[in-house]
């Protein structure tokens, strides 16, 4: 894969993720290469790369679009991504540093002062809350569980559940996470998994409502 291919591939990933590129959008090629200052073939590379990850769809006349996932496909992915991620803080709740233990002190903190703000700063609690999940993963020391909650973890949902969190959700989020930091200090991988799951699944349901929300929205109009 040519530089130029790798290049397009992180900028288009980054449109799609930011949410810049939003879900059910048609790619052009075209303006893509004009953006990416590219020709049309890393491009195509790149979103055959991208198409691959399931970020993007094609039609039958072979037109790309960016990926609208449905209800289904979302709980798919919520429910991997907890088995996979309980899977990683009780491998982590073994194996954690020092160091590592308050690098995700220092995050959560952090979190904490995104959600205290009279409005919120998703920005700052998407930025530590992904830093936070990639130290615990360093920790559960596996890098094939690593390569696949990578994908999961950034896939544009993620984004688009935080968007739609409340100041209840967002608190709620940061004490979990200190929940996970007590189960860690304790190295008890029964209990580090259990708050885990419960973690992942709870953001699954902030996504549901919001979808029902907006459907229910979208059919009054």
């Amino acid at each position: 894969m040519s530089k130029a291919s790798d290049r397009a591939y992180a900028q288009i990933r980054a449109m799609i993720l930011s949410g810049e590129l939003p879900p059910g959008s048609q790619i052009r090629e075209e303006q893509l290469a004009e953006h990416c200052g590219v020709s049309r073939t890393p491009i195509r590379d790149a979103l055959n790369r991208l198409e691959a990850e399931l970020l993007i769809r094609r039609s039958e006349s072979q037109r790309s679009f960016v990926a609208d996932w449905s209800i289904d496909d979302v709980e798919d992915a919520f429910s991997l991504r907890g088995m996979l991620e309980s899977l990683a803080a009780e491998r982590a709740a073994q194996r954690i540093d020092s160091t590592q233990l308050t690098q995700l002190r220092w995050l959560n903190a952090a979190i904490g002062k995104a959600v205290a703000h009279n409005q919120p700063d998703i920005s700052s609690f998407l930025e530590h809350n992904l830093q936070f999940h990639n130290i615990i993963l360093e920790a559960a020391n596996s890098p094939r569980l690593t390569s696949m909650l990578t994908k999961l973890i950034e896939q544009p949902v993620v984004w688009r559940t935080a968007q739609n969190y409340g100041r209840a959700n967002l608190e709620r989020s940061h004490r979990e996470h200190e929940e996970l930091l007590a189960a860690f200090e304790r190295r008890d991988s029964a209990w580090a998994a259990s708050i885990m799951a419960g973690h992942i699944r709870r953001a699954f349901h902030t996504y549901a409502d919001a979808h029902s929300r907006s459907a229910i929205g979208e059919a009054a109009e």
